[in-house]
């Protein structure tokens, strides 16, 4: 029996590995093959797809999608530059939380390429290390997944198949995960304005204003792109689409002002869609731009990503449950914060908080680990900072033209590791604090 689970095992792990390393959609068809090969191969009947938590990705997407053709995401970006050419000094602080912001509201780290040049130009400008605020800017832009009432991993914790069943609600997520995440950044702040040595003194960026690759009198054009707002209607959609976050909210911190049998799931999913569509009424633009931005492409291969891995990762578990429990239940009664360095570890693996949730969450229900600290654990599942090249943080290296956010010789030493552990670990502590009083 133990050597047949080791077998599939091994093909999880290497469809996992191998789609990874195609990216793109390559995590889903490879993990679907991994899925074929249990199925047919080995014999495992077919665990759940995970409907819901699509379902849910896929009206998000639509919605930030909508937002941001009709320049809604733009017209945000112009009021966040704005504020941050008014705090330059504080662009270590200003500039992460900024981006952590608006990750909590649309549900998506990818809103951070807007803002990731104008805080390096910032930085730069102001003779402040760019790495600074660059690297933990990144690892903030996921934490504010974690923290999202919107976003795809938080509706799969909360679903019926994983912590809705144990009576957790999206009011309870937002309690834990806001302050600590927020407490987070704050400290990974105060350690990464001691980090490297200061601008001037760069041996790179000295390098580079000498062969004139960096003028640092010249025009820093992107804040003058990020600050035109040539839609005057954007901010009706703005409007509009935080009116959706908000009846979001509001119907996940008070479940008895939603109809009997309508899951928190099924309300995301109607709001956002619906919000989807007021915002391209208001803001006047085509759905045709929608469908063809980086945001609803980003989206969908998510939604291809977790269809099958997530799938096949059940399969797996639901084939040799009680072999598993029984192999992990000790370990884990004994240590429970094993569980959290599961959650990092496959996080690592599979490049998305959501099916990082989906794949091994129920996994911890079934062992029996309370709920609340399940919660606790949930920025854990923002470890694929690790390697870095996840679009954010491949986006931040090129974004720095000072060349001080960078990688290091060895790969793994690089820029965003010290501010990727800090806040993981400063965020889960602080969230495991909340939850005792919870």
């Amino acid at each position: 029996m133990g050597t047949l689970v080791i077998a599939e095992l091994l093909v999880v792990l290497a469809m996992i590995f191998i789609g990874a390393r195609v990216g793109g959609i390559g995590l889903g068809i490879y993990g679907m093959i991994g899925m074929f090969v249990l199925v047919f191969g080995f014999g495992l009947k077919p665990g759940s797809a995970p409907i819901d938590v699509m379902m849910i990705i896929v009206a998000v997407i639509t919605a930030a999608a909508a937002l941001q053709a009709s320049g809604g995401l733009e017209y945000l970006v112009g009021i966040a530059a704005k504020f941050l050419r008014k705090h330059p000094e504080q662009i270590t602080y200003f500039g992460p939380l900024t981006c952590w912001l608006f990750c909590v509201v649309a549900g998506t780290a990818h809103t951070s390429y807007s803002l990731l040049p104008i805080i390096s130009e910032i930085a730069q400008a102001n003779k402040i290390r760019p790495e600074r605020p660059m690297s933990l800017s990144v690892i903030a832009a996921s934490l504010g997944i974690t923290g999202s009432p919107v976003s795809a991993a938080t509706a799969a914790l909360i679903s019926q198949d994983i912590l809705g069943a144990k009576g957790i609600e999206l009011g309870t997520i937002l309690i834990v995960c806001i302050p600590a995440s927020l407490i987070a950044i704050l400290v990974a702040a105060f350690i990464q304005n001691r980090v490297g040595k200061e601008l001037e003194d760069d041996p790179e960026y000295k390098r580079r204003v000498t062969e004139g690759i960096i003028n640092p009198e010249e025009d820093k054009h992107n804040l003058e792109i990020a600050e035109e707002q040539p839609n005057p209607r954007a901010k009706y959609s703005v409007w509009t689409f935080f009116a959706g976050v908000i009846l979001v909210v509001i119907f996940g911190f008070f479940p008895q002002l939603r109809p009997e049998g309508v899951t928190m799931s099924q309300v995301i999913e109607m709001i956002m869609m619906s919000i989807a569509a007021l915002i391209l009424f208001v803001g006047k633009a085509k759905a045709s731009d929608a469908v063809n931005g980086n945001i609803f492409k980003a989206g969908m291969n998510a939604v291809v990503a977790i269809f099958g891995i997530a799938w096949m990762g059940s399969t797996f578990y639901l084939g040799n449950q009680e072999y598993l429990n029984n192999a992990l239940s000790g370990m884990i009664s004994t240590a429970p914060f094993l569980f959290t360095v599961a959650l990092f570890i496959m996080s690592i693996m599979l490049f998305s908080q959501a099916a990082t949730v989906t794949t091994l969450y129920p996994v911890g229900v079934a062992l029996g680990i309370n709920p609340m600290f399940l919660v606790a654990m949930f920025p854990a599942c923002n470890g694929y900072f690790f390697l870095p090249n996840y679009p954010t943080e491949v986006a931040a290296l090129d974004f720095d033209r000072t060349g001080t956010t960078r990688v290091g010789k060895y790969v793994i030493n690089h820029s965003f590791q010290l501010p990727g552990f800090v806040t993981t670990v400063v965020s889960i502590g602080v969230a495991a604090i909340i939850v005792q009083f919870l």
